[in-house]
Protein backbone atom coordinates (compact mmCIF):
# COMPACT_ATOMS: atom_id res chain seq x y z
CA UNK A 1 0.00 0.00 0.00
CA UNK A 2 1.48 3.45 -0.89
CA UNK A 3 1.68 5.96 1.65
CA UNK A 4 -0.37 9.16 1.07
CA UNK A 5 1.94 12.08 0.18
CA UNK A 6 1.30 15.61 2.38
CA UNK A 7 1.61 18.87 0.93
CA UNK A 8 3.53 21.34 2.81
CA UNK A 9 0.39 23.51 3.97
CA UNK A 10 -1.05 20.23 5.04
CA UNK A 11 1.55 19.79 7.34
CA UNK A 12 0.94 23.40 8.93
CA UNK A 13 -2.64 22.48 9.19
CA UNK A 14 -1.67 19.63 11.59
CA UNK A 15 0.08 21.96 13.35
CA UNK A 16 -2.47 24.13 13.81
CA UNK A 17 -0.57 26.66 12.19
CA UNK A 18 -1.80 29.19 9.24
CA UNK A 19 -1.58 27.44 5.66
CA UNK A 20 -1.71 29.91 3.36
CA UNK A 21 1.62 30.57 1.24
CA UNK A 22 1.86 34.00 2.97
CA UNK A 23 1.78 32.55 6.44
CA UNK A 24 4.31 29.98 5.75
CA UNK A 25 6.65 31.85 4.51
CA UNK A 26 6.32 34.46 7.04
CA UNK A 27 6.80 31.88 9.88
CA UNK A 28 9.69 30.33 8.35
CA UNK A 29 11.34 33.54 7.99
CA UNK A 30 10.47 34.53 11.58
CA UNK A 31 12.03 31.25 12.78
CA UNK A 32 15.06 30.68 10.99
CA UNK A 33 17.58 29.84 10.74
CA UNK A 34 17.65 27.35 13.44
CA UNK A 35 21.53 26.71 14.94
CA UNK A 36 23.11 23.93 11.99
CA UNK A 37 23.25 21.60 15.46
CA UNK A 38 19.54 21.90 16.67
CA UNK A 39 16.72 19.36 15.49
CA UNK A 40 13.39 20.87 14.08
CA UNK A 41 11.59 19.39 17.06
CA UNK A 42 13.90 21.45 19.46
CA UNK A 43 13.30 24.85 18.18
CA UNK A 44 11.92 27.19 20.59
CA UNK A 45 8.92 28.02 18.27
CA UNK A 46 7.00 24.66 18.98
CA UNK A 47 4.53 23.75 21.67
CA UNK A 48 5.09 20.01 23.26
CA UNK A 49 2.42 18.57 21.22
CA UNK A 50 3.75 20.48 17.83
CA UNK A 51 7.34 19.00 18.72
CA UNK A 52 6.19 15.70 19.47
CA UNK A 53 4.42 15.53 16.00
CA UNK A 54 7.34 16.29 14.62
CA UNK A 55 9.81 13.93 16.74
CA UNK A 56 7.46 11.25 15.75
CA UNK A 57 7.44 11.89 12.21
CA UNK A 58 10.87 11.80 11.71
CA UNK A 59 11.71 8.46 14.51
CA UNK A 60 9.23 6.17 12.74
CA UNK A 61 9.50 7.16 9.08
CA UNK A 62 5.95 8.32 9.28
CA UNK A 63 3.74 9.60 5.94
CA UNK A 64 4.72 12.91 7.16
CA UNK A 65 8.62 12.14 7.58
CA UNK A 66 9.48 13.68 4.08
CA UNK A 67 7.44 16.78 4.14
CA UNK A 68 9.19 17.51 7.63
CA UNK A 69 12.62 16.93 6.37
CA UNK A 70 11.42 19.60 4.25
CA UNK A 71 10.65 21.97 6.86
CA UNK A 72 14.03 20.78 8.48
CA UNK A 73 15.61 22.32 5.82
CA UNK A 74 13.92 25.48 5.14
CA UNK A 75 14.35 26.18 8.56
CA UNK A 76 18.03 25.41 8.66
CA UNK A 77 18.95 27.44 5.80
CA UNK A 78 20.98 30.66 6.58
CA UNK A 79 19.99 32.65 3.64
Amino acid sequence: MEQPVHHFSELFEQLGLRSDAESIERFIERNSPLPKDMPLADAPCWNEGQAEFLREAVEEDADWAEVVDHLDASMHKTS
